[in-house]
């Protein structure tokens, strides 16, 4: 292994100098509209893909898995997304029904972390989710086999060739296995960066129907 990578990895800047403030004093009750405020601040300082999360799951062996998937819609029942349930993610959900997500914004040096229990939404939900997506993605879902090994690319191009054209043929199709999910967050960490090291953590914990909130020692 080169002996180079190491001071290659110290050597990279983790965050812009110029970074937002956190008024802690001032987060609402609610740490879905702290999040909104964040996310939109994240959208006007051109982060790309600022709904993109990754969602921690882990198997009946323990085992933890991570992938980055996007943010959906926050509603009454939790934090959603949306995934087959015929993979990797719903397997995990099936066996131990808790996950996390994790947002993270380098350009302005902020994250937040969400945990909770996961439940499977109604299928009129995953279908209204399905049929909102673009006709590329509505063609790779209906490829399937998702995490199973694969021959060749060339496989997967045929395969995905032939899921455009049944769709040519019928575009209100859904696909089975899809369905949406929500997160009940019992847990919101908000994390601001500072340049001194000095990283401001606010976390919300839901105690009944309301939140209590608290700082973290960074």
């Amino acid at each position: 292994m080169s002996h180079l990578l190491p001071s290659l990895l110290r050597s990279l800047p983790s965050f812009p100098d110029d970074l937002p403030s956190f008024a802690v004093s001032e987060a609402p009750e609610d740490p879905v509209n702290l999040f909104a405020d964040w996310l939109s601040q994240a959208v006007g300082a051109g982060v790309l893909a600022p709904h993109a999360m990754t969602l921690s799951t882990s198997g009946p062996d323990g085992v933890v898995t991570a992938r980055t998937l996007v943010l959906k819609d926050i509603d009454e029942r939790g934090w959603v997304f949306a995934s087959r349930d015929d993979g990797a993610k719903a397997r995990d959900l099936g066996a131990n029904p808790f996950a996390a997500l994790t947002f993270f914004w380098p350009a302005l040096g902020r994250q937040v972390r969400v945990t909770g229990p996961v439940r499977k939404l109604p299928r009129a939900d995953g279908e209204a989710d399905f049929l909102s997506r673009p006709e590329e993605s509505r063609a790779a879902a209906f490829v399937g086999h998702q995490s199973e090994p694969l021959g060749s690319l060339d496989e997967f191009a045929a395969a995905y060739v032939d899921s455009v054209a049944r769709l040519a043929t019928n575009p209100s199709l859904v696909a089975r296995s899809w369905n949406t999910w929500a997160v009940a967050a019992d847990s919101v960490e908000f994390w601001q960066a500072s340049p001194d090291r000095a990283h401001t953590r606010l976390r919300y914990r839901l105690h009944g129907r309301t939140w209590d909130r608290g700082l973290l020692w960074p």
